[in-house]
């Protein structure tokens, strides 16, 4: 007999994209793995920051992985109002997956709920996941011993390359391969905007929005197996 996993999707709340433009969690890195999960037959529940409505970016109409997300009875219900972070039991979830968008370079990083949660999930045997600006979440997630959670592992994330590509190199507060590299990661670079996901143990992190649907399977790989 087997039993349903549970992943949690965790969304930035910060809409300011550094003064310059509005920002959020990109839909896409949401949408691709809620798809790859509820194939798979898991329970996927969203929560952000503050909670509330979270700010999105990246919406395809023509797109039918997003239309299905957003419409989805159970997807819809919780983005009118999101659980704070601060107020989910994350020792429930067997993943954790911190999705990007350039909003999470503010408040990712910053948040105490970011780096309790991941650090709850990590030490419970869970995996800690996260795509492209996503990340930003593990540059300050450390675990009991006071060590950074990257430190020794090998990491995937918006490469320097990427970033001058979107023009934002002077517009983030950091440079998040760097930062990752600065706290003891091995950051493994692919070609920009191509599909790469890197697995380090029960850390799973890919570089770009393309890399969301192969994170989501490379954690139901690694459930599925456990």
């Amino acid at each position: 007999m087997t039993t349903s996993k549970n992943v949690l999707l965790v969304l930035t709340s910060n809409d300011d994209l550094g003064g310059v433009r509005k920002t959020g969690y990109y839909i896409s890195e949401a949408a691709d793995p809620w798809k790859v999960f509820t194939d798979a037959s898991y329970n996927v529940d969203i929560a952000s920051i503050k909670g509330g409505v979270p700010p999105e970016v990246g919406r395809d109409d023509e797109d039918v992985t997003q239309q299905a997300f957003l419409s989805n009875p159970h997807v819809a219900e919780q983005l009118m109002n999101t659980t704070a972070l601060a107020d989910v039991d994350t020792t429930a979830y067997d993943a954790i997956f911190f999705v990007g968008g350039h909003g999470t370079m503010w408040d990712f990083p910053t948040d105490p709920s970011v780096n309790l949660a991941g650090h709850k999930v990590y030490e419970s045997g869970g995996i800690v996941s996260a795509v492209c600006h996503g990340p930003a979440a593990l540059v300050n997630m450390t675990l009991s011993d006071g060590s950074y959670i990257v430190n020794g592992k090998r990491v995937a994330g918006f490469t320097n390359d990427e970033e001058e590509a979107a023009g934002l190199t002077e517009i983030v507060p950091f440079l998040l391969a760097d930062t990752l590299t600065q706290r003891g990661a091995t950051h493994i670079p692919g070609p920009s905007f191509v599909e790469n996901v890197v697995v380090d143990g029960r850390l799973i992190t890919g570089q770009n929005p393309q890399s969301a649907t192969g994170v989501a399977e490379a954690i139901v790989k690694m459930l599925s197996e456990s």
